[in-house]
């Protein structure tokens, strides 16, 4: 579909008038080049072009000004409700309608950030028609104007947060329950966890934090004397050495495979450097897959790493205050020991940085349901393995920090990744189904299910292709488009009412089981600790500590022209530099072309064109398979040991033609004991590997047929002729 066609299915009708007039542009620049392209053609295309983005720019400042006033207004009214002495019934009835309120404002809010997003694309795609068609450049100076009216750097993310405010009230029955509490404290033993990741496609992002919200707070991480929200960037350093061991073993999800990284919140200056080891089990075990972390200091990393510092002090120091068991301190000594060990016996340095921000929605001291989005994903290369010392001799570059989206560094050192990660946690009483609105979410057009996805995997495969020969099952997914038809009664909808034809999300679905029943009503499974040593069972990446949770959109200050600072691209998860950066912003294309999840001017390089690449894909392992192999080497040994016996008996009292048979029986039975031991041993190792076969022997029992049948005649001969 092209541009156009998709503005007008697009566009609200009531700001019908407010939307840039893409068609009347484009006439009009045809119009004029059919004729011969004059400057007095340019100048009037420009004063177009500037009234329209005049127009546009007053009416979003204007809306967005409206709904703060309305959120206000909201909170005011929520205020005197819950200072009214009225009975419970009425505070109850007035929350409702102050609920609706926040219905129509959520509603407007995401129909705010469709427009923005909707004109932001139309000026861009204008620009790059006219500087097709016309004989002038208006690339420059467009972007000059573009800065001087910035609509297109508004932030919603505060009005998130108050929204989610305002809705956690409500949902309280005017309570307001801050962040102050633990968010996972409280734990039960008896509950099963999932824990399931998707992508979201840049246009649903929004619409998808809106449904949330209605359900979920925002989680927000706050400290002793915090005024502001912390900073919402997460940074990862994942170490590996040359041959990628841990690549390999975390993508083959091999038996006990780890995966170390640094990680901080916030921006650069972090004092506090999180070490992280992630450990692979499989289920047939009995063991879970865990994640063990213990904190530094970012002045003593480089120490640490080298072998040259320790943990000791800050053990006695934490010993001698009481903070931590003295379990915890031995299992914070054992763990340095362990991932100081590895980095050396393994050779591993510092391979791939992932940096995001993250929104978190959660119940405070509630984690049955926990939810995070990461958007702006960024996968940065950090080794040196080309020759090029891009972090030095230091643990980490220096030349980067969070500045989104790292515009200054080479193309083949960076991978903007095009799409949010979205994580569900479900934390569930067995044989107790989680909300209805969360199995309805997972179900809707809004997400794409993709198992298992893993940062560190796809930014190595991709950062570093040349060196990996087994590529993620995601890839084949990298060249299709991801969304679908919207799924009905999930996301926002509008109808006719009142105040300005909005309507919020899903009522019904809230209905249907927005609320847990008291059934389920428990404490949850991990104790959530501030610092030092944390292991949390079954955990993916992104549980931290005491703050930096926060709204996922970070924003640039200036806009060059090149990547749009604002929520029209970051939300797209802009993508590499070049020549044909405004076709690269285009969130409207049905399938963007792809390589390996960064964009590119060339087709998608599919699995065929890589003779020499193969896919993983995620194969679980039963213990049955393990047995089944079992049971086949003791067939072959049962039938090895009757196969004996009866050659003894023939050497033992048989007459010299006996003997014979007697002996050639014996040597069969110890053939087929070292062959079915050799079989074992080939298969179980397959198995381990996750081969996909094949796993049938059709030499052996051949083999095995022949060598018996002549043992019978021989045996047969030699007495017909002893006769």
């Amino acid at each position: 579909m092209k541009f156009g066609q998709q503005l007008r299915d697009s566009l609200f009708p009531d700001w019908k008038f407010y939307y840039v007039d893409y068609s009347g542009l484009k006439r009009f620049l045809y119009e004029r080049t059919e004729k011969g392209y004059t400057a007095d053609d340019e100048s009037e295309f420009v004063k177009l072009l500037d009234s329209e983005l005049e127009k546009v720019n007053n009416f979003q400042q204007t809306k967005s000004s409206e709904m703060k006033q309305r959120i206000e207004y909201c909170e005011k009214q929520v205020d005197l409700i819950t200072q009214n002495p009225a009975p419970e019934d009425a505070k109850r009835e007035q929350l409702d309608i102050i609920e609706r309120e926040i219905d129509a404002v959520i509603s407007e809010v995401y129909e705010l950030a469709k427009f923005t997003r909707l004109n932001f694309t139309a000026f861009i795609k204008i620009v790059k028609k006219h500087d097709k068609n016309a004989p002038f450049v208006l690339k420059p100076i467009f972007t000059e104007r573009l800065n001087s009216r910035p609509f297109f750097k508004e932030n919603f993310d505060e009005l998130l947060l108050e929204l989610s405010r305002l809705y956690n009230i409500v949902r309280n029955g005017g309570v307001d329950v801050d962040g102050s509490k633990d968010p996972q404290s409280g734990n039960g033993q008896n509950f099963v966890r999932q824990t399931t990741k998707y992508w979201v496609h840049p246009d649903n992002v929004m619409e998808l934090k809106l449904y949330i919200l209605k359900y979920l707070p925002v989680l927000i991480y706050r400290t002793k004397g915090m005024a502001a929200p912390p900073n919402p960037a997460i940074t990862s350093i994942y170490f590996d050495n040359e041959n990628l061991d841990l690549y390999q073993g975390r993508l083959e999800k091999s038996e006990g495979a780890e995966a170390i990284r640094l990680r901080w919140y916030g921006d650069m200056d972090s004092s506090e450097i999180f070490i992280e080891r992630k450990t692979h089990h499989e289920d047939w075990t009995g063991e879970k897959s865990v994640k063990e972390r213990f904190s530094v200091k970012e002045k003593h990393v480089n120490e640490y790493l080298a072998g040259t510092y320790t943990l000791d002090s800050k053990i006695e120091r934490l010993r001698e205050e009481g903070k931590k068991s003295e379990q915890d301190l031995q299992d914070m000594d054992r763990l340095s020991r362990e991932v100081l060990n590895s980095v050396k016996t393994k050779h591993l340095v510092p391979v791939i940085r992932s940096f995001y921000n993250r929104t978190a929605f959660q119940i405070p001291g509630d984690a049955r349901v926990r939810i995070s989005l990461d958007t702006e994903l960024t996968m940065v290369r950090e080794d040196s393995f080309d020759g090029k010392p891009r972090a030095g001799s230091n643990w980490r570059r220096t030349d980067i920090g969070i500045d989104y989206p790292f515009s200054q560094l080479p193309e083949q050192d960076v991978c903007r990744f095009p799409y949010a990660i979205l994580e569900v946690k479900l934390q569930t009483q067995s044989g107790v189904e989680p909300p209805q609105w969360v199995l309805d979410l997972i179900d809707s057009h809004l997400v794409e299910a993709v198992p298992k996805f893993s940062k560190f995997i796809h930014g190595t495969s991709v950062l570093l292709e040349d060196r990996v020969d087994v590529l993620p099952f995601w890839f084949s997914q990298m060249d299709r488009d991801i969304r679908k038809p919207a799924t009905k009664g999930i996301g926002i909808s509008r109808t006719n009412s009142p105040r300005g034809s909005f309507v919020a999300i899903d009522n019904a679905a809230r209905q249907r089981g927005g609320h847990m029943s008291s059934k389920t009503q428990s404490q949850t499974s991990v104790q959530y600790q501030n610092d030092d040593i944390e292991v949390v069972v079954e955990s993916e990446p992104g549980e931290h500590s005491s703050q930096n949770e926060d709204t996922a959109t970070h924003y640039s200050n200036n806009y060059d022209g090149t990547e749009p600072p604002n929520e029209a691209t970051s939300l797209l998860g802009r993508q590499n530099h070049s020549k044909s950066w405004l076709h690269k912003i285009n969130p409207f294309t049905p399938a963007n072309p792809m390589r390996n999840g960064r964009h590119s001017e060339a087709p998608f390089t599919s699995q065929q064109d890589q003779p020499n690449k193969r896919i993983a894909v995620p194969v679980r392992v039963e213990p049955k398979v393990f047995f089944a192999n079992e049971r086949t080497f003791l067939s072959w040994l049962n039938f090895a040991i009757v196969l004996g016996s009866l050659a003894l008996g023939l050497l033992n009292f048989g007459d010299s033609t006996g003997k014979i048979a007697g002996a050639a029986f014996t040597v069969i039975a110890m053939l087929v004991m070292v062959y079915a031991l050799m079989l074992f041993q080939w298969r179980a190792e397959r198995i381990r590997r996750r081969e996909s076969g094949p796993y049938d022997d059709r030499i052996g029992p051949t083999v095995l047929v022949v060598v018996l049948i002549s043992a019978v005649v021989l045996n047969f001969y030699l007495k017909i002729i002893s006769h």
